[in-house]
C-alpha cells in the first residue's frame, strides 16, 4: 500500500548517506518517533537503508567493495587458508559460546572441530551446515538477509540476535589491515554486526591470509587494541607487528618460510 511519509523518506535517502531521526521528526512532527523507527525498519526490509543508531543509513552510499565474491575467494591460498585455520582452532574451547565470522578462510574451521560439546553461533550459512556434520556440538544459526555474494547474514534481525546473545570466543576475518585504519572490511552491514561480535567476545581471534595485509577498506570493524590473536601467513610490517605486540596481541605465523 503506497505510503506518502514513507516515499518522502525513501527519496531523501536517495540524496543523503544518512538521515536521523530527529530530521526526521523535524520533517513529520505530527509523527511519533515509534512509527518513524518502524518506516526505517520497512525500508530497511526494502534493502533501502540501514538502521543504526540515531537514523538510517542509506544503502544507495554503502561501499560494497569487497575482496571478491566468495566463490572467487574460495579458490584463491586454499594451502595458506587450511594452514590459519589449524592454527586458530587451537582455541576453540568446549563449553564456551563461540562465535565464527563468514568468510573463505573461517569456512576452514569445521574441519578441525573435534566432536565435542560447543556452542557456535555463525553468520555463514555453509560454516552451520559443516558445524551440523560434526554431531555433538550446538549450532546456532543467525537470521536476517543474505548476501548471496559474501555468504553471510546481515541486516537489522541480524543485529539484534547478536546483541542478545553471549560470545566468549569469536572468529573474525577481515578485508584488510593497515597499521592506521585496522581491521576493515567494504560493507558497512557487514562491519556493524563484526563491531558488535567484537565488543562482546572475551577473546578475539583473527583469522587472515596475507594478501590483506596493508590494505585499508572503507569501515573498520577492530582496531589491536581489541583483538587477542593473530594468525596468519604473512609476515607483518616492522611497525606493524610492534604495535600489535605492544597491544598484547598473540602473533601466529603460519608457514616455513615464517
Amino acid at each position: 500500500m503506497y505510503n506518502e511519509r514513507r516515499e518522502q523518506i525513501r527519496s531523501l535517502l536517495q540524496t543523503k548517506a544518512f538521515v536521523s531521526l530527529k530530521e526526521l521528526a523535524d520533517m513529520f512532527p505530527d509523527v511519533s518517533e515509534m512509527t518513524l523507527r518502524r518506516d526505517i525498519e520497512y525500508l530497511e526490509g526494502e534493502r533501502e537503508a540501514i538502521k543504526v543508531r540515531g537514523g538510517a543509513r542509506s544503502m544507495k552510499f554503502i561501499t560494497n567493495q569487497t575482496d571478491g565474491s566468495i566463490t572467487y575467494r574460495l579458490q584463491r591460498n586454499v594451502q595458506s587458508k587450511e594452514a590459519i585455520a589449524e592454527k586458530a582452532a587451537k582455541f576453540l574451547e568446549p563449553g564456551r559460546s563461540i562465535f565464527i565470522d563468514s568468510g573463505s578462510t573461517t569456512q576452514k574451521l569445521p574441519k578441525y572441530v573435534p566432536n565435542e560439546r560447543f556452542s557456535f553461533t555463525t553468520t555463514d550459512p555453509a560454516i552451520a551446515l559443516e558445524l551440523c556434520k560434526i554431531g555433538l556440538p550446538i549450532v546456532n544459526m543467525v537470521g536476517g538477509r543474505l548476501d548471496g555474494d559474501n555468504q553471510t547474514i546481515t541486516g537489522l534481525h541480524a543485529t539484534r540476535f547478536l546483541a542478545e546473545i553471549n560470545i566468549d570466543i569469536a572468529f573474525l576475518s577481515p578485508s584488510g589491515l593497515s597499521l592506521r585504519s585496522g581491521f576493515t572490511v567494504g560493507n558497512y552491514a557487514e562491519c556493524e554486526l563484526k563491531r558488535i561480535v567484537v565488543e562482546k567476545a572475551r577473546m578475539v581471534v583473527i583469522l587472515m591470509d596475507g594478501s590483506k595485509m596493508d590494505k585499508s577498506l572503507p569501515y573498520t570493524f577492530s582496531t589491536f587494541a581489541n583483538c587477542d590473536v593473530l594468525v596468519t601467513d604473512g609476515k607483518l610490517p616492522e611497525d606493524m607487528e610492534k604495535e600489535a605486540k605492544d597491544r598484547g596481541i598473540e602473533i601466529i605465523y603460519c608457514g616455513s618460510e615464517l
